[in-house]
């Protein structure tokens, strides 16, 4: 092999390594009030998160992008209502991001619970991602609200607002129709 070659294979895997070991999806057994209630903050190394504010921002730079273009692209064209053209194309993929984003923010949630500057945040971010989960049910169901939408907005918007205030740069990042249904589905 190549030198350029053997880089981009130790990279892509270095990548493909990083990706499998992100955190998934977690349910949590204490209410969403309790979660808000309490500030967070890592208190032992355990539960603190390697790189925290980097998956923190690939997380919901990801969750964003899905967000965007799957779900608040589609909405705002009338795409999800009835009798639309490509309507149900778009059900599937509004489901599928909406699943991607609960995860991908759920994941993210989690990052920055893991570190001393992201946990202060966690509070406000944890009640609205738990605002969010049944909006792959909603969407699929043909039931989703204007409100529905504009809380996926809000959500999104207050995890780039608190990596803002913390110096991180959260934008869009548009998943692949692969990274939405193999993380769906992980």
């Amino acid at each position: 092999m190549s030198t350029p070659t053997l880089r981009n294979s130790i990279a892509a895997a270095t990548l493909a390594a990083s990706l499998l070991v992100l955190p998934g999806c977690s349910s949590s057994s204490k209410s969403t009030a309790n979660a808000a209630a309490t500030v967070a903050s890592p208190t032992t190394s355990a539960e603190a998160v390697k790189l925290a504010k980097t998956k923190f921002v690939l997380n919901a730079s990801l969750a964003a992008g899905a967000a965007y273009q799957w779900l608040y692209k589609p909405f705002k064209a009338g795409t999800f209502k009835s009798g639309a053209k490509g309507r149900t194309a778009a059900l599937i993929k509004g489901g599928l991001a909406g699943a991607f984003t609960y995860n991908r923010l759920s994941a993210a949630l989690t990052d920055a619970k893991g570190d001393p500057t992201l946990s202060k945040a966690t509070g406000a971010l944890s009640a609205a991602v738990a605002s969010i989960k049944s909006l792959p049910s909603k969407i699929k169901g043909g039931t989703a609200t204007d409100a529905d939408f504009n809380q996926v907005q809000n959500t999104v918007n207050g995890f780039k607002s608190a990596g803002s205030s913390n110096g991180l740069n959260v934008t869009d990042q548009v998943p692949s129709a692969s990274q939405l249904t193999q993380m769906v589905s992980s």
